[in-house]
């Protein structure tokens, strides 16, 4: 039984995995590493970390690199930060990076930066070396009506003790572009503004536009400026045609109520005439009662129609030639 080659293969197998179960659980390769770097930490230490399910590989590295730059960091600050979520690598490298450069950060105020969000190494760097941002085209109106489009280099540093609660880069070009609009808003024609690009930059610096960010703005540059539209001209242009137009509209109110006014009188002309045309055919009528009732004769008869050529005449003499005549006269000698 002894000698049984398949017993021997099983228990091989299970002394390998029964070895392999206890180098997984007890990192000993690592704590020989953080060892002989003069890293003291136990092997209790690194078998805890697999049961809480923290990768000893990252602490100890981590904490290897720490110990060696001169940082006084232990194996419980960065598990803690590791099992919040925190960047473990990126904090140690950013503490090593201000060590060095004297920035005086501290793991509480690293690990803090971290949580909130924000890449500390990068913070750090940008720090230690600042950060130039080109804004976008930012438009703006001298009082002389000129239109002209700056472009402008902000160069910021990061401001370590402000970045956890700080506003970012968008509030700096925000802040910058509407400085900028103020500044050649209230120049008092754009000539101004492009013999002196740097008065912008002044202007704009003296606000205080870091105020309550992340960063500590070190220089605005005016990298660009170019002329655009005539802004004065094309308001004055839209004001005029706008007056043009509400003219023609009052013209043409003022035409319609003429208009309408005219065929009101012709309405009222037609009507009279109607009614007169109406009253002349009752004349013979009331010459035929008047004969019947003996209250005219033939002869009074007679000197009314020569009366009434005599008045035919008189009109057509003092009516000048060629000029028509007026219906209503023509309808009365009818």
């Amino acid at each position: 039984m002894d000698g049984n080659p398949l017993i021997i293969i099983i228990i091989g197998l299970a002394a390998l995995v029964g070895l392999w179960m206890i180098f997984y659980f007890i990192p000993v390769g690592l704590w020989f590493s953080a060892q002989v770097s003069g890293v003291r930490i136990s092997l209790i230490q690194l078998v805890l970390m697999r049961w809480r399910k923290v990768p000893p590989a990252v602490i100890v590295n981590n904490l290897i690199a720490a110990t060696k730059a001169g940082l006084k960091i232990t194996a419980n600050d960065l598990e803690t930060h590791y099992l919040a979520g925190g960047r473990v690598k990126s904090v140690v490298n950013a503490l090593i990076s201000a060590e060095k450069a004297n920035m005086g950060l501290d793991i509480k105020t690293a690990t803090a930066i971290d949580l909130a969000g924000r890449d500390v190494f990068e913070a750090v760097q940008m720090s230690v070396q600042p950060k130039v941002i080109d804004t976008p085209p930012v438009t703006a109106v001298a009082k002389d009506g000129i239109q002209l489009i700056a472009k402008a280099r902000v160069t910021v540093r990061a401001n370590i003790r402000r970045l956890v609660g700080g506003a970012g880069e968008e509030t700096i070009l925000a802040r910058v572009g509407e400085g900028i609009v103020s500044s050649i808003g209230s120049a008092e024609n754009h000539k101004i503004v492009l013999e002196n690009p740097d008065s912008i930059s002044k202007l704009v610096l003296d606000k205080g536009l870091d105020s309550g960010t992340a960063f500590e703005i070190l220089s605005i540059d005016i990298a660009d400026i170019d002329v655009g539209k005539n802004i004065g001209a094309v308001l004055q242009m839209d004001q005029a045609n706008a007056d043009k137009n509400i003219a023609q509209a009052k013209a043409e109110e003022r035409r319609a109520m003429a208009v309408a006014y005219e065929q009101e009188m012709k309405a009222k002309a037609q009507e009279a005439r109607a009614r007169v045309i109406e009253a002349e055919a009752e004349i013979p009528k009331a010459i035929a009662e008047a004969f019947r009732n003996g209250n005219l004769g033939i002869m009074d008869y007679y000197r009314f129609e020569n009366l009434k050529a005599d008045t035919r005449m008189r009109e057509s003499i003092a009516t000048p030639q060629g000029k028509p005549k007026d219906p209503k006269d023509e309808d009365l000698t009818k």
